[in-house]
């Protein structure tokens, strides 16, 4: 388990996903038990198909555990209902993916402004808040291009201003530098610390590379949806 010196913010007791395919049962995830304290960075590592996207989906509340416990920033996602997901989903956690995900007619502002105005938020404020994430992440000159006309670092970053605009709780990253260079990769790992240190948010990031490894607090191993070891630095 990660550590426990500070207050827990996730905590799971055998959580469990299975897949049923073809008649059987796939394990995604079996019998996690996980206590991951408020201001960790924790790195997920493992093979593929070792269960990384499994948990990151299942702390997203994405999906729903088959048994077992989960409770994230005090909201029990198993027994959650669909609108307490969908609020849970907008203002506790916000998610960058390998593969960028922006909505390829909107602008970069409009894209990182969309889950804030989702909530419901004015957008005077979304916007304020919008350009002053860009101007942090190097991106005030591009924000009226679109998707396609950035670079692949650019998209990414414009992803984790996205994921950073309702000033979530606990940010999760699936493989945020797989479609990176290295050196954009490196920059990617290196702003989700920095966010990690200013705003002491919960950062997850399920990664092969090694870049995140000297900025974690622990990282968890996986291996075919087990726990294998936990190494804590804290």
């Amino acid at each position: 388990m990660a550590g426990t010196s500070r207050k827990s913010v996730i905590v799971a007791r055998e959580l469990t996903r299975l897949y049923h395919l073809g008649g059987c049962d796939v394990v995604g995830i079996s019998d996690v038990d996980l206590d991951i304290s408020r201001g960790e960075l924790v790195t997920l590592k493992g093979e593929s198909g070792s269960g990384k996207s499994t948990l990151l989906s299942l702390l997203a509340g994405l999906d729903r555990p088959t048994r077992g416990a989960l409770t994230v920033a005090g909201q029990d996602l198993g027994k959650a209902s669909e609108a307490e997901l969908t609020r849970y989903r907008r203002n506790v956690v916000g998610m960058v993916f390998q593969s960028f995900n922006l909505l390829p007619t909107l602008s970069v502002l409009e894209n990182v402004s969309l889950p804030a105005l989702l909530a419901g938020r004015p957008r005077p404020h979304v916007r304020a808040r919008a350009q002053e994430l860009l101007e942090w992440l190097g991106l005030s000159s591009r924000s009226h291009h679109l998707p396609a006309q950035l670079s692949g670092g650019e998209m990414q970053r414009t992803a984790i201003a996205r994921a950073l605009i309702n000033d979530p709780a606990i940010i999760l990253a699936d493989e945020p530098t797989g479609n990176l260079d290295s050196r954009n990769g490196r920059i990617v790992v290196e702003l989700l610390t920095e966010h990690n240190r200013k705003s002491g948010s919960t950062v997850i990031i399920a990664t092969h590379s090694t870049i995140a490894d000297t900025f974690a607090t622990s990282t968890i191993f996986l291996e075919d949806g087990v726990i294998i070891e936990s190494t804590c630095r804290i």
